[in-house]
């Protein structure tokens, strides 16, 4: 292996790219893909998506994020010893360093390789580069399997979990807090709500030896009126993390039948959907990602969380994450990447592209 994979991943690192400004990182990548005869590129806004049209009998989409979360203090590069430390360092510029050396050495893949670097995944949906690209040019995603570089340890975090946020107002009489029996406490209505909540057991459910367990979480409470008032209106709003055996209909009629005891329309009661994200099943049956599962030699895990990708697979593109560097560091001030799980992601999906 002839490139420093840690010097390249602190070299984007210095390149600053919070969501919304990767131009400049952008810039980067394309001069470097540019100068590869083998790979067609395109520029989409700050989406670059580089292809080889080699002909093969199979393509896989291998895709990253350019962008990063706001910086805490660590937005200089610094390499001790065999760590880099950094923003995006983990999350997800070990990944994007891996894609590009890939793409810029390995000329001759055994099978077709789409690599997709896309903007603004760190915020919302509504501006994520891939499902732009999905949206304007959705010839350029196509594949028979995609990848995504998310950090993962190295290992496969197969799938992931959907995602619904929902609010709920309740309402209530307003009545002077000396007098509250003239009244009737939205606030307080609250508490059988809040209670059931926190009471809930997660479900576990296991897909291709990968287990997802769920979770529901009140994610923020608001409500009052005065000091001296009894409040007619309060709110509390819930994420709830599913399972990839139910789909966001399923997971939808799961959670108001859940809480339906506690809303009373007919009060002014309201129950909104505010947020939904697909859920991803495994799919490692498909013979690109058991590749992919064999070269690393290890058992996958479940992807508790949501990643694009969802945004594969609502396309019909099975997908898994593979990437180097730790995701709990993801979006901490003490982020870093480690050079050993660098070097063993690209060897593993080196031994896939194989050439």
């Amino acid at each position: 292996m002839s490139t420093d994979l840690l010097a390249l991943t602190a070299e984007l690192v210095a390149i600053p790219s919070i969501s919304r400004n990767e131009r400049a990182l952008a810039d980067h990548v394309q001069a470097a893909l540019d100068g590869c005869a083998w790979l067609r590129v395109e520029r989409v806004g700050e989406n670059l998506v580089a292809r080889t049209e080699l002909g093969r009998a199979e393509r896989v989409v291998i895709a990253g994020h350019l962008d990063t979360v706001p910086a805490a203090g660590n937005e200089t590069p610094r390499v001790i010893g065999d760590t880099l430390f950094g923003l995006g360092s983990a999350d997800m510029k070990g990944g994007v360093a891996v894609m590009l050396d890939l793409a810029t050495t390995v000329a001759e893949p055994a099978l077709d390789v789409t690599w997709c670097f896309y903007a603004c995944e760190e915020i919302d949906r509504a501006d994520n580069g891939l499902i732009a690209l999905f949206s304007s040019r959705p010839e350029l995603l196509a594949g028979d399997a995609a990848i995504l570089c998310e950090p993962t340890g190295g290992l496969i975090e197969a799938g992931c979990q959907g995602t619904l946020r929902v609010r709920i107002e309740l309402g209530g009489k307003r009545a002077h807090t000396a007098r509250p029996y003239l009244g009737r406490n939205a606030v307080h209505r609250l508490a059988p709500l809040i209670t059931r909540v926190a009471a809930w057991e997660p479900r576990h459910v296991v897909l291709d030896g990968c287990e997802y367990v769920e979770q529901l979480q009140v994610v923020s409470v608001d409500g009052g009126v005065a000091a001296n008032v009894v409040p007619d209106r309060a709110g509390v709003t819930l994420n709830f993390r599913f399972a990839p055996d139910r789909d966001g209909a399923g997971a939808q009629r799961y959670l108001a039948d859940l809480l339906a005891e506690f809303v009373e329309p007919d009060q002014g009661d309201e129950y909104v959907l505010i947020d939904e994200g697909p859920c991803a099943p495994p799919k490692l049956d498909h013979p690109v990602l058991a590749r992919l599962l064999k070269a690393t030699e290890r058992p996958p895990r479940a992807k508790l969380g949501w990643t694009d990708v969802a945004t594969f697979s609502s396309h019909g593109v099975p997908a898994t994450n593979f990437g180097p560097g730790d995701p709990e560091l993801a979006h901490q001030a003490d982020e870093h990447v480690e050079r050993s799980s660098l070097d063993a992601a690209r060897a593993n999906l080196a031994a896939l592209l194989g050439g």
